[in-house]
Formats: C-alpha cells, sequence, structure tokens
C-alpha cells in the first residue's frame, strides 16, 4: 500500500511540476493557454490508473486506449492551434511524455519516470539558451560533432576492451586508451556548449567542474591549448584549470573512503588542505583578477583530433613505464612507483595503494604515496599548461599550483 502511494504521489508531483513550468512560461497575448499545472496533473495521473487498470507492462491496453484518445485530442488540439497561427508542437509532447510518467510510476519505473519529469521541466525552461545556441553555431560546427560523435559512439565501443603486452607489462588496452582521446575531446566540446548556453564566464568554469569529476588531465590539455588561441580567456582557463585540480584530490578522497575509511581519515587532512587552499586561490582568480574580465570572446570549434591521438600515444607510453616501475623495485619502490604512476594517471595508483594497505603496507606510507601520486600528476599537468598556454594562463596559474602542491605535500610528511 505504502508503495503505490509513493508512486501515485510522484504521479502527481510530475505532472504539477511540468504543468507548472507550462503555466508560468504561457503568454497570455498569445491565446487560451491549452494545458496548465491542473491539467498535466490529471493527465499523469490518468497514465497512473490506466495502467493500474491494466496490471504489468505486459497487459497495458487499456493505457495504449488512453494513448489513442489522447493522441486524438491533441491532434484536434494542435489543428485549433495551425488556424490561429501558432504552429508548435512542444506542449502537445510535453502532454504525451507526461501521460508515459503516470504509467512508469505505476509499473515501478520511479527513478526513470522522475529523471523524465526533470529533464522535460529543463528542456522547457531552456528554450532561450537553446535558441541561442542554435542560433549561434555553423556549418563547420555541426561537421565538428558529427567527427567527435562518429570516434565516442562508433569507434569507441569497438575496439578491445583488454590488455596487450608481455607479462608483466600487460597494461596498453586499446579501449582505455581511446576512452582518453575521447576525453580530450569531449571536455573541449563540454566548454564550448556551455559557453555557447551561458556565456564565457560561468561556462568555462562550468567546464573545469564537471570535467574535474571525468578527467582533470583532459581539462588541463584542451584549456591550455585553447588559451593559445583565445589569449583574451587565459585568466577564466586558468580558473577552469584550478578547478578541475581542485576536484581530482576531491575524487580521490571520495573514492579512498570508500573502499578502504580508515585509509581515508589519514588521507583527510592533505587532500582536503591542498582542495581548500586551491579553492581559495580559485576565488581570488574570480573576485580579484577576473573582475575586469569582459564577458566575451570568441571561441571557436575546438575539435582536434590530432592533439588528442598524440597525448593518446603518450599515455600509453607511461603507463608501461609505471607498471616496470612497480613490478621491478617491489615494495622499496612504492614512493617511486607512484610518481612514476601518477605522471599518466591517479586512479589506477590509487586503487593499487589501497589495495596493499589491506595487504599489510601501513598507512602511512600509503597516504603518502597517495599524495605523491596526485602531486606528481598535479605538476605534469601543470607543466603541460605552463609550457604549452598562453602567457596569461601561466601568470595566472603558476601560484596556485605551488600553493596546491605545497599544502598537500606538507601535510602529507606532518601527518
Amino acid at each position: 500500500m505504502g508503495s503505490d502511494f509513493y508512486r501515485f504521489v510522484l504521479a502527481l508531483g510530475i505532472g504539477v511540476l511540468i504543468g507548472v513550468q507550462r503555466e508560468s512560461a504561457f503568454d497570455e497575448s498569445e491565446g487560451k493557454l491549452f494545458a496548465g499545472a491542473r491539467t498535466f496533473a490529471l493527465i499523469s495521473l490518468a497514465g497512473f490508473v490506466l495502467a493500474a487498470a491494466g496490471g504489468d507492462a505486459a497487459s497495458a491496453i487499456p493505457f495504449v486506449g488512453g494513448l489513442v484518445v489522447l493522441g486524438v485530442l491533441l491532434a484536434l488540439a494542435y489543428h485549433a492551434d495551425l488556424e490561429i497561427g501558432k504552429p508548435g508542437m512542444t506542449t502537445e509532447m510535453s502532454v504525451i511524455v507526461t501521460y508515459g510518467t503516470g504509467g512508469l510510476c505505476y509499473w515501478g519505473s520511479v527513478s526513470l519516470a522522475a529523471a523524465l519529469g526533470v529533464a522535460v521541466t529543463a528542456l522547457l525552461s531552456m528554450k532561450h539558451e537553446f535558441r541561442t545556441f542554435t542560433h549561434s553555431i555553423t556549418r563547420e560546427d555541426i561537421y565538428a560533432m558529427v567527427k567527435f560523435a562518429v570516434i565516442s559512439v562508433i569507434v569507441l565501443p569497438l575496439l578491445p576492451n583488454q590488455t596487450y603486452g608481455p607479462e608483466p607489462l600487460n597494461v596498453l588496452n586499446p579501449y582505455n586508451i581511446w576512452l582518453m582521446v575521447v576525453f580530450i575531446s569531449g571536455i573541449s566540446f563540454l566548454g564550448y556548449v556551455l559557453i555557447k548556453l551561458v556565456g564565457t564566464r560561468r561556462g568555462i568554469g562550468l567546464t573545469g567542474l564537471l570535467g574535474g569529476i571525468a578527467s582533470s588531465t583532459a581539462v588541463t590539455l584542451s584549456l591550455a591549448r585553447r588559451s593559445k588561441v583565445s589569449e583574451e580567456l587565459s585568466r577564466p582557463f586558468a580558473l577552469a584549470v584550478l578547478v578541475a585540480w581542485v576536484v581530482m584530490f576531491i575524487r580521490i578522497l571520495v573514492v579512498v573512503a570508500a573502499l578502504s575509511p580508515s585509509l581515508a581519515q589519514r588521507l583527510l587532512l592533505p587532500m582536503v588542505s591542498a582542495a581548500v587552499v586551491g579553492l581559495l586561490y580559485c576565488a581570488y582568480l574570480y573576485f580579484v583578477q577576473w573582475s575586469t574580465e569582459r564577458d566575451s570572446g570568441e571561441f571557436s570549434n575546438p575539435f582536434e583530433l590530432g592533439p588528442a591521438l598524440r597525448f593518446g600515444a603518450i599515455y600509453a607510453v607511461v603507463l608501461v613505464v609505471s607498471r616496470a616501475a612497480q613490478v621491478y623495485l617491489g615494495d622499496l619502490g612504492v614512493y617511486i612507483s607512484s610518481v612514476l604512476s601518477g605522471i599518466a594517471d591517479v586512479n589506477a595508483i590509487t586503487l593499487s595503494i589501497v589495495d596493499l594497505s589491506q595487504q599489510g603496507l601501513t598507512y602511512e606510507v600509503a597516504t603518502r604515496a597517495i599524495v605523491l601520486a596526485a602531486t606528481t600528476n598535479t605538476l605534469v599537468k601543470g607543466g603541460f599548461a605552463l609550457a604549452v598556454g598562453s602567457a596569461g594562463l601561466r601568470r595566472a596559474l603558476w601560484p596556485g599550483m605551488v600553493l596546491l602542491l605545497s599544502s598537500g605535500l606538507i601535510t602529507a610528511i606532518l601527518v
């Protein structure tokens, strides 16, 4: 009973949410509103009730019948809109999705129904942003998007997801290496789309935040190269890179906490201190240095596969070198292995150290090894950004890098 009532309330809530959006966005000068908050709520509940009348999803005859009736009503409404010069179908399609979410709620797909409700509301609310974006893209943008779709949706799934190479250096995974290439290109696209949608200032900042969750290396590589092309955006790029680095330190702590809470307690101080220092410098960049930046600047389509492929090749070589150090140096090479592994990737060495800590490696050594890997990774990324980025990026980035690395290393020595 309780479960049925929860699903009923969810169906009602989704309908009200979408209906309120439609009603708030309605312009009375356009005529009479086709469906508002109450109507959308009733449509969602109709889907719920008719799904319940049929039982499980395999006996959905009443639900389908209701959909047919709803389709006829929507066709009549659309014909009436055409007669008064309103050819849009946004509200009509929203009605169909709302009806479907009601059925999903009854059939137990509550997570999917809730996600659909939020997604529909977001899409309806971003009408202006989508119009701005679609009007600003060019033919070259669309062609670049198609190329990115090919390398990510078609090429990536075809690659073998297994390691190659002689034992014990069998660490070359074509799928993972190409995934890094996709990440690098994808981070550039993420920033490009966000900038088109929300403007330069907010778009670049969101690129660092979201990109840091996936790959702070990809963020650094992409934005450092972009700073050469768009030098007027060097400070925003530096801010985004630093945000991505901060997110990496937080992500490491979350991963360790999920696998080894005891080790995470020892790691808490160095990781959090580095993140806090990094955030403080980000605040300085935003409120002091960036206060004079204009929310403008050309940001051309960022798809460049050549540099991403070269980075993928370098990434593969470093993986092999790091694995060799771990194998042949043994326990005495934990610190050295962490440094070498951190050059290429933090996640792999972090998981390895957590595993070793559960097999006898002291938490003190494990903590310092993980911090070494993180700081080495940050140092390599910073070195790349300083070498490849614009002069403005270098000026804005190097103080934050020094502060972040120093705080992490000092606290790691003290724990």
